[in-house]
């Protein structure tokens, strides 16, 4: 590559993520490049990164996990994108259309303060499922938010232990391409803690269409009906789910850019 390319570093509730202005989708970021930036003993250091392009004169957000795996979406990552367009100028403020591989979405954008997108249904496979740690084993649910997740309720967050390896979880079959494993804790008032195992990234700080899971999980655990409202509390900070009747889910949470970074080594190295 002959001149520099410049990233941008940034977070949702520190899900933090590597973001690539590729309009015209001329730039390659192979598996292993990924992984090297995402890197963070080596590199700049995140849980993925999201190559912004247009399609048919649309926003796309090809997103990547932090070793290069692909993602259908990311509740938070969407959000850091939209920050992006706003405040270099690539959009105006206001309600606004990104595309993903789980379909079109759509958000809210101020200049500042929190921003909120459609994450679209989420739903219940109707199915128990079950997730270990160290020999530790909770029930739970599988739940589809276009990507997919084990949501198992603990009695206290402390409980579940390292997440530094993948949980298990049972039924295997049920989860072909991986899956996201969050343990909830139910607290007073419609609000929950939770801890998160991302397929393709280890343990993260948040999760976006994690939070959206647990809010359906911990409605259904609860034996309320729709709609419901939850106040999520993640490692990296506070989000919040509405899910309206017909289990569309909106969440919202702040988003920051944080830093500008020279990438090309990595693309060169990798």
């Amino acid at each position: 590559m002959s001149q520099s390319l410049i990233a941008t570093y940034g977070h949702g509730t520190e899900n933090d993520f590597v973001l690539v202005f590729d309009p015209a989708d001329e730039i390659s970021i192979t598996t292993a490049q990924t992984a090297a930036i995402c890197n963070r003993q080596t590199g700049i250091g995140a849980d993925g990164l999201i190559r912004i392009i247009k399609r048919d004169e649309k926003w796309f957000m090809d997103y990547r996990n932090a070793d290069g795996s692909i993602a259908e979406m990311c509740g938070n990552g969407i959000r850091v994108m939209a920050r992006y367009l706003v405040q270099r100028g690539h959009q105006s403020e206001g309600i606004f259309a990104i595309n993903t591989r789980d379909g079109i979405k759509h958000l809210r954008v101020p200049t500042t303060d929190d921003i909120s997108v459609n994450m679209g249904k989420v739903l219940d496979e109707n199915e128990e499922i079950t997730a270990s740690v160290e020999g530790k084993i909770w029930n739970g649910y599988n739940i589809n938010v276009g990507n997919p997740h084990a949501v198992v309720f603990v009695e206290r967050i402390e409980d579940v232990g390292s997440l530094e390896v993948a949980p298990i979880v049972r039924p295997k079959d049920s989860y072909p391409e991986g899956v996201n494993v969050e343990f909830v804790e139910i607290l007073p008032g419609h609000e929950a803690k939770m801890r998160v195992h991302e397929r393709g990234s280890g343990e993260t700080k948040s999760c976006g269409t994690g939070t959206c899971a647990v809010a359906l999980a911990a409605t259904l655990h609860s034996k309320e009906a729709l709609p419901s409202r939850w106040v999520i509390y993640p490692p990296g900070g506070r989000l919040v789910v509405d899910i309206d009747p017909h289990s569309n889910a909106t969440l919202t949470g702040p988003a920051l850019l944080i830093s500008d970074h020279d990438i090309t080594q990595y693309l060169q190295e990798a």
